[in-house]
């Protein structure tokens, strides 16, 4: 009898402990949570388009693909865009051909840092409420804030990308030293 006591005991314990566990609420602080994210992303973005030389920033793989610096241009221009063309954010500068457009390492890194600082300074700005504001995405019905996702979600797929690009040519990330 002891030893069923002693199991029906542990079994009730062990739901006590993982009962809170499961229990627990998403993150209350969307802004806090999504800034971390992006930060972590930002700032590994420009710390990698700074230790690259301005040698490989016309290289790509193979042909039909992106360039060292048309892929920091892409995400300039996107994180532009996404905020322009969906939540109705005016970007600071002409986006539409920074790919094209930009071959210098040192133009680029600075239109790179800007467009960061340019989501910084608009999530940092905005409201609970335009959090939740209802707009369009790749044709859906979404808030401002699956918008925002979608920035993050972009940046690190070329994020990775640009890893690649990197070590390809010799050089590791710094954060990665």
């Amino acid at each position: 009898m002891s030893r069923i006591r002693s199991i029906a005991t542990l079994a009730g314990m062990a739901l006590a402990v993982s009962t809170p566990l499961a229990g627990q609420a998403a993150p209350s602080d969307f802004r806090a949570e999504w800034q971390g994210q992006f930060e972590g992303s930002a700032q590994k973005f420009v710390a990698l388009a700074e230790a690259m030389p301005e040698a490989d920033y016309g290289w790509n793989p193979m042909e039909g693909t992106m360039s060292v610096v048309e892929v920091y241009m892409h995400i300039a221009r996107y994180n532009y865009m996404y905020l322009d063309e969906n939540m109705g954010v005016a970007a600071p500068m002409a986006y539409a051909d920074l790919e094209e457009a930009v071959t210098a390492k040192d133009e680029a890194v600075e239109i790179l840092a800007a467009s960061m600082d340019h989501v910084r300074s608009t999530v940092g700005e905005m409201s609970d409420a335009e959090f939740e504001a209802a707009t369009t995405l790749y044709g859906r019905d979404v808030a401002n804030w699956a918008v925002l996702f979608q920035l993050v979600a972009h940046m690190n797929e070329h994020l990775g990308q640009s890893i690649a690009y990197a070590r390809s040519n010799g050089v590791v990330p710094p954060w990665s030293r």
